[in-house]
């Protein structure tokens, strides 16, 4: 098997403060997270913004550029910047800081979806922010827009115009479909690096015969000419990441995806969860992949060609 790219998600715009006191929001301590989950193992940092006064999901490229050069000048890790934001924000909003900053990778969600997260405020608690409950209970009324006019447009101008390459999310099998006709259009070319989401609620669930359809799929749809990646949401994050391990796949973990290191126990930091996953796949004999082995891996333009 290919050395195994360990991808840490570092706060995402799903959780807010509320739910963790662990979880990063400031410029300085999503800084500082990403740099630990790097010197932990992670090859690639996904990174989303929240405004620094109220965590907040944010579009705002001042607050990206409030850590990002900081990440840079401590860290070798490939900057993975996000796309897809938050489903509140427009397109131009998403693409915003990513345009902006020109990093080395974007995630990319191949469809629109439902993206429901209203579970999370079913539980009393006492909530720090005004916006976060009525953030979480209003995604019961939330569509994640996508459309291939969309993917079209960021593949355009991250990729054809500032050299980027992608992290395709798929979240169901359809979107596996989407990717295949963007090959065929021209417009995505190998080697490709596939997510496999598990775990949201309007996504595919998080089971173990999801993920061998998937990468049959997969197989089918692409050939040699892809590598995969597992996120599984929540308590799933660990069971599935090991098993996509396993399978010859890559991981990713963070707190964008899950609060906890194990049951009952929250996660002090992004660096946990990675130091624990690192674990999990060198004892499978998987050896983990250093950002330059990624980087090679991946066809990545280099962080010396990013503009931050």
């Amino acid at each position: 098997m290919s050395k195994i790219i360990i991808t840490c998600a570092i706060t995402g715009s799903i959780h807010t403060p509320s739910l963790s006191p662990h979880l990063p929001y400031t410029a300085q301590d999503i800084a500082d997270q990403a740099v630990g989950a790097a010197e932990a193992g992670a090859a690639i940092l996904h990174l989303h913004a929240r405004d620094p006064q109220n965590g907040h999901p944010s579009a705002d490229p001042a607050h990206f550029m409030g850590f990002l050069p900081d990440i840079k000048a401590r860290s070798d890790a490939i900057v993975n910047l996000t796309t897809g934001g938050s489903a509140i924000m427009t397109l131009d909003q998403r693409l915003a800081a990513a345009k902006q900053a020109e990093p080395e990778m974007c995630s990319l969600n191949m469809g629109s979806m439902n993206f429901a997260l209203y579970p999370m405020a079913a539980k009393d608690r006492d909530w720090t922010f005004e916006w976060e409950k009525p953030f979480l209970e209003n995604s019961d009324d939330l569509v994640f827009k996508n459309t291939p006019r969309d993917i079209a447009h960021v593949l355009t101008e991250m990729g054809t115009q500032r050299g980027a390459r992608f992290e395709f999310e798929c979240y169901d099998t359809g979107h596996l479909t989407m990717l295949r006709h963007f090959v065929d259009r021209g417009m995505v070319k190998a080697p490709i690096f596939l997510q496999f989401v598990f775990g949201v609620l309007g996504g595919m669930a998080p089971a173990a015969e999801n993920l061998t359809h998937m990468k049959r799929l997969a197989d089918q749809y692409f050939g040699e000419d892809y590598q995969f990646s597992v996120l599984a949401a929540g308590r799933a994050q660990m069971p599935l990441a090991v098993m996509a391990a396993g399978m010859g796949g890559h991981v990713r973990v963070g707190l964008e995806d899950n609060l906890y290191l194990e049951k009952g126990v929250l996660a002090r930091s992004n660096a946990e969860q990675v130091t624990k996953i690192r674990g999990l796949v060198e004892g499978l004999g998987r050896t983990v992949a250093t950002p330059d082995e990624a980087r090679a891996m991946l066809g990545l333009k280099g962080a010396d060609n990013v503009a931050f």
